[in-house]
């Protein structure tokens, strides 16, 4: 029997999942069965627009119901703040990054796919970036093809919690 693959997450991550999770099913899930009642109420369903969208919304909500779970289920947390020894760069961790292009710091931490959010700093493991950053310690530099050409940065620090 084939074992399913974990998904990592950082504490804050999988507080977050669980939190939408719970979400959905008590407010989205409840709400869109009224939506569909109310519209069903307005008879001809064969050219109700409302009834139509309430339950393309029910299909969407029950698909990420069942995603989330699946993510849930598979989950393993990594807190970087019980590892003992952080001279390198690992899961969960925040990396400050000097961009030696435009001289900025920049702030990242290494997160699962499911957390990512590069408006918040947050780049997923699977990112170009986030693979040439793994194993990296203070001081390092990496070389990173981009776009719009050879991007260079150099690792400040790496710290288990926001620095």
């Amino acid at each position: 029997m084939c074992s399913m693959a974990k998904v990592p997450f950082t504490p804050e991550g999988y507080k977050r999942l669980k939190d939408e999770l719970n979400h959905l099913k008590t407010v989205e899930r409840q709400q869109v069965i009224r939506d569909i009642s109310e519209a069903r109420d307005h008879g001809d369903l064969s050219e109700n627009a409302e009834y139509d969208a309430a339950k393309n919304r029910q299909s969407f909500i029950e698909g990420r119901i069942n995603h989330l779970g699946d993510r849930l289920t598979r989950a393993e947390v990594i807190d970087p703040t019980q590892m003992a020894d952080l001279e390198r760069v690992v899961f969960g961790v925040y990396v400050t990054l000097c961009d030696e292009d435009s001289g900025a710091e920049i702030v990242y931490q290494l997160v699962g796919e499911d957390e990512a959010d590069i408006d918040e700093g947050r780049v997923s493991i699977a990112a170009p970036l986030a693979r040439a950053l793994m194993g990296k310690e203070i001081d390092d530099e990496i070389k990173l093809q981009t776009p719009s050409g050879e991007k260079n940065f150099t690792i400040l620090d790496i710290t288990p919690t926001v620095p």
